[in-house]
């Protein structure tokens, strides 16, 4: 497919994966590019942007790429240390300064530009930087202004522009509208990225690389690997064989209902791996939340690769991976948030070449691929849920009886969410088994139970996420099921965390 595309180069902004999914909503296909690596300009390429970072364009180790792009006819934008990478650049000056800006700040727009075409003359904007421009060079023109501050410029011969704030983010008023402008009216880019036409190029890809060698897939159940499933079985059939590991730690009759979908719906090769009695073994003892998710990790690596020596011979693995797995599995420019099992851990002894359908997507694009696929509505919009599964939505040491605490809390909190009619408008919503216990009194008895947490969040990709404002009498309905028919449970407490500073889940 040749579409019209914006490079956007990866300087390590906590953001960058959001720059690319707003640009993709515009219908205008983009790709993020590491920093380091020379960039590749076709004529499909209509612009670039260049990312936040958390570095400063002063330090020795600060990260920077090929300049000489600056001398090529294309438009550009940095956000952010992007600005300030054009600012150093073309002689200006960047410091650090003792007065930061984090959070929301009034810009004011002081020349009329293409770039913020249709704002108003004072917009609300999200910053996050602790560097600022105090000088351009003469061939620059200041645009907007925070508080005295350089927030956005232009080069005045030439189509680069600079923001200091962060357009990309939803508390940035109207961010989409100056991206839109910057890739529709400064880049001419022309609208033609379709998940329709994604689906069939990935099929056509998938064809040609695979040939006629067989795939193996790790089926979870979740809506990554449910969507990476039916594309893989659409455009290979025969070929692909889907290995469903039972670990025990999937919520109420989860398993089950995963084997009848992929089984008996789409009547695929599908192997159900009872394996519950190895992972709890593994797990004994286990506290620490990245022990577990490698200890997980690694044992389904070693079930993987024994089922696969059983079932024959597979050139190919195939994974769900997400662009959002990557940026938070770490990558050359990002600190590791947290790693997925998925992403960077397969031995090179494994034997298999891997394949990812799903690693230039992000997770509303997954669930716009599965309408695309014609995917019942129950799997493509069901909830995302971690590999490691109730591992680490149970915290401490895992044990059968608090698993099953967990998936009796979940699936009342569930049932009641449904019947109240709010599931449609919550992202994601769980329980955590916490490790703490409290004193409480039932039926005149002294009780010596765990804390339950709920966690309900409104998100668009998991990226960022705010905590829902669920009803009082849903939570109050929640609280009193739980603590009714939940043995070994006395406590509830709601989490009203956003991310960032928290994550979605709790490990």
């Amino acid at each position: 497919m040749h579409t019209d595309t914006i490079l956007i180069v990866d300087f390590g902004s906590q953001y960058t994966q959001l720059i690319a999914r707003r640009i993709r909503e515009l219908e205008v296909y983009s790709e993020i590019v590491p920093f380091d690596e020379p960039l590749e300009i076709t004529k499909n390429v209509k612009g670039i942007i260049l990312s936040g970072g958390p570095k400063s364009v002063y330090e020795a180790d600060a990260y920077h790429f090929d300049d000489s792009i600056f001398k090529q006819d294309i438009p550009m934008l940095g956000i952010c240390y992007g600005m300030q990478i054009i600012v150093k650049y073309f002689g200006g000056h960047v410091e650090k300064h003792d007065t930061k800006e984090y959070g929301k700040a009034l810009v004011d727009i002081i020349k009329p530009n293409a770039l913020f075409e249709g704002l108003k003359s004072s917009e609300t904007t999200w910053m996050s930087h602790g560097d600022r421009v105090v000088k351009t060079s003469d061939n620059f023109d200041v645009l907007a202004e925070s508080n005295h501050i350089i927030s956005a410029i232009k080069h005045r011969d030439k189509d680069i522009y600079g923001l200091q704030f962060h357009p990309e983010v939803n508390h940035t008023q109207h961010g989409v509208k100056v991206l839109k402008n910057f890739v529709y009216h400064i880049c001419q880019a022309t609208a033609g990225w379709k998940m329709r036409d994604y689906m069939h190029e990935s099929v056509e890809t998938i064809r040609s690389v695979v040939g006629s060698e067989k795939v193996l897939l790790g089926l979870s159940g979740g809506v990554d690997s449910s969507v990476a499933a039916v594309l893989l079985h659409q455009a290979l059939g025969e070929q692909l064989t889907c290995v469903f590991v039972d670990h025990g730690l999937l919520r109420h009759e989860e398993a089950d209902t995963v084997e009848r979908v992929f089984k008996e719906y789409y009547q695929m090769h599908f192997v159900r791996v009872d394996a519950k009695e190895k992972f709890l073994s593994a797990l004994k003892g286990v506290t620490d939340p990245e022990q577990k998710r490698k200890t997980i990790g690694k044992l389904f690596i070693d079930v993987f690769k024994e089922t696969a020596a059983s079932l024959g011979d597979f050139k190919y693995l195939a994974q769900g991976t997400l662009y959002t797995d990557i940026i938070e599995s770490g990558t050359k420019t990002a600190t590791t948030i947290k790693s997925h099992h998925n992403v960077g851990g397969l031995p090179k002894e494994l034997g298999f070449d891997l394949i990812e359908p799903l690693n230039s997507l992000f997770k509303d694009e997954v669930r716009k691929l599965g309408d695309a696929l014609n995917m019942p509505k129950e799997i493509v919009y069901r909830q995302p849920f971690p590999g490691p599964g109730l591992a680490i939505r149970v915290l401490g040491e895992i044990t059968e009886a608090k698993l099953e605490m967990s998936r009796k809390c979940d699936h009342i909190m569930h049932q009641v969410i449904k019947a109240d009619g709010l599931e449609d408008l919550i992202w994601q919503y769980f329980i955590v088994i916490t490790n703490a216990k409290t004193v409480g009194v039932m039926g005149d008895k002294r009780t010596y139970g765990y804390v339950a947490a709920l966690r309900a969040v409104t998100s668009l990709d998991g990226m960022t996420a705010d905590w829902a404002r669920i009803p009082y009498d849903t939570l109050a309905n929640i609280a009193s099921r739980i603590v009714n028919e939940v043995d070994g449970v006395n406590r509830i407490v709601y989490d009203i965390t956003s991310k960032p500073p928290g994550t979605i889940e709790w490990e």
